[in-house]
Parts: C-alpha cells; structure tokens; sequence
C-alpha cells in the first residue's frame, strides 16, 4: 500500500512538472508572437539630420537675439563660467603638454590642440556666454533686425567682462593651488612671452583665423542635437586653430596673466597693446564681418533674401 502511494506521489509530481513545462512552452511561443516595436532610424535616435545652411544661419541669428535678452547680472555670471571653461582647456593642455619633457615642438602642439577643445564644449554644453561666439551670433541677429545695436554693445561689452573675471579669478586660485610651478610655469611663462613677441597686424590677423574657426565650431555644434554630434562640431576647428597657433582673445585673457604669475618678465602693457586689443579686434572681424556678414548676405537681409524664402 505504501509502495502504491509513492507510486502515486511520484506520477504526480511528474504531471505537475509537465504540466508547468507545457505552459512556459505556451507562454514563449506567444510572446514570440508579440509584434516587436520598430527600429527606429539612426537619424531619429540622434536628433534628426543636419539643417541645411540657410536654417542654420538664421538659427544662430535667433540664438543671438536670445542671448541679448538675458539680464546684466546673470550675462556677467555666464561669461565669467565661459571664460573658467576656457581656462579648465588651457590648463588641461599646459599641464599635460609641459610634462612631456623633451620632444618635437610639433609633439607639443599637436597635444596641446587635442586637448583643448574640451573648453568650447563645455560652454555649448552649459549654454554660458563667450565673447567669440557672440560677435558671430549676435551680429546675426542685428543683421537680421532682431536687435538693435546697442544690444549688440551691451551684450558684447558684458560677455567680454564675465570672461575677463572668470580668467583672472581662475589664475589666482590656480596659483594658489601650487601646481603653477615646474614645467607647468615654465611652459605658461614661454607662451605668454611668445604671444607678445609679434606685430600687431600679424597678431590681428591670427586673431581672425582663430575666431573665424571657433564660429565655425560653434556653428556646427549649436545645430547638433545630440552630445556626439555637438564633439565632432566642435573637436575638429578648436584643434586646427590651436595647433595653427592662431589667437583667441577670451583664452589670452586667462594665458597672459597665467605666464605672468608664472614668471613671464612681459608687462602688463605688453599684454594689452600687443596682445589683447590686436587679438580682440581680429576677433571681432571675423566673427561679426567674415562669418556673420558673409551669411546674412547669402542667406539673410543683407542679401535681400527673407527667412523662410
């Protein structure tokens, strides 16, 4: 009898474990079944192709316009986090390019540019302000009647003061640190002495190839919806007037005072006359005549042509 309800017990659990392998069976054959949900394109999942130019320039003149609309005090709080996100890049390139000892001058440039470009991203990415893309967008704007001049003015003379303090607050506290010292003081007060040794027109001009660059790159980047698209936008024109050896006004802001309080024996005068103002006004020139003006005049009011035309 006991035997007989083993036996029993036993068919049981045999049923029972057949029964539960049938119905995992059931369940993955109509769950296979299932409609699976469609792909979606490559270009959807990365924000949508690339606009085609015409959108592009007026996007920016739209991004100019809202720039000019932000208030004093936080215009002068976002350009001075720019003008710290420049500083972050040329630390960054100093640091590692100074610690490479002796190699080819080209070595150095060539880490120096591949480095750099993480200062551009990190103002497209914040949406901070920075005089160099401003004098592109925010001409754009005005040339296209979103703004009046003294907008542009007011905008340009903020932006360019909030870098200044963002540069010279990160020199103090990164003199303070200690790290200014080394290879790394020898190469900030090397650079400093070099960008003061040319003519100004010579240096104006490297000012324009400089800046033309970064609008390009910001150009490229505000377009780009996703982060991949606004690196690749960015990476390639910041790297090619870094390692060109072309001026940036907002990056001599933080480099001059750096090789300064690196030993730099320049004065400040040095800086300003044969530096900064060259280096600005080539700026200038390039973002708001060779790249802004040329556009709006392909594109926009200075051509004749209307926006959705």
């Amino acid at each position: 009898m006991r035997a007989y309800n083993g036996r029993c017990a036993s068919s049981s659990c045999i049923c029972i474990s057949q029964l539960i392998s049938v119905a995992l069976l059931v369940g993955v054959a109509s769950a296979s079944q299932l409609a699976a949900p469609a792909a979606k394109p490559l270009l959807t999942l990365r924000g949508g192709a690339y606009p085609a130019p015409k959108a592009g320039y007026h996007a920016l003149a739209a991004k100019g316009a809202a720039a000019t609309k932000q208030p004093v005090v936080p215009n002068l709080l976002s350009g001075a986090l720019a003008g710290a996100y420049v500083c972050f890049g040329a630390v960054l390139s100093i640091t590692v390019a100074s610690s490479l000892g002796d190699v080819a001058p080209g070595v150095q440039k060539l880490v120096f540019g591949l480095l750099f470009p993480i200062a551009l991203l990190n103002i497209v990415a914040t949406g901070t302000q920075l005089f160099t893309g401003n004098t592109a967008s925010v001409a754009a704007a005005l040339y296209e009647g979103l703004i009046e001049p003294a907008a542009l003015v007011r905008n340009w003379a903020v932006t360019y003061a909030g870098n200044l303090i963002g540069s010279l607050l990160f020199v103090s506290a990164f003199k303070y640190t200690g790290l200014l010292s080394g290879s790394t003081a020898s190469m900030a007060a090397k650079i400093a002495t070099g960008k003061c040794a040319g003519g100004f027109g010579p240096t104006m001009m490297k000012g324009i190839f400089a800046n033309w660059l970064v609008c390009l790159a910001a150009y490229m980047a505000t377009l780009e919806t996703d982060l991949a698209g606004k690196i690749m936008g960015i990476y390639i024109c910041i790297s090619a007037f870094v390692m060109c050896g072309f001026e940036h006004s907002i990056a001599n802001l933080f480099l001059l005072p750096l090789g300064q309080a690196a030993g730099s024996e320049v004065t400040m005068m040095d800086t300003i006359m044969k530096n900064i103002v060259p280096v600005t006004l080539g700026n200038i020139v390039a973002g708001a005549v060779i790249f802004a003006a040329s556009y709006s005049f392909l594109f926009g009011k200075l051509g004749g042509h209307e926006k959705d035309n």
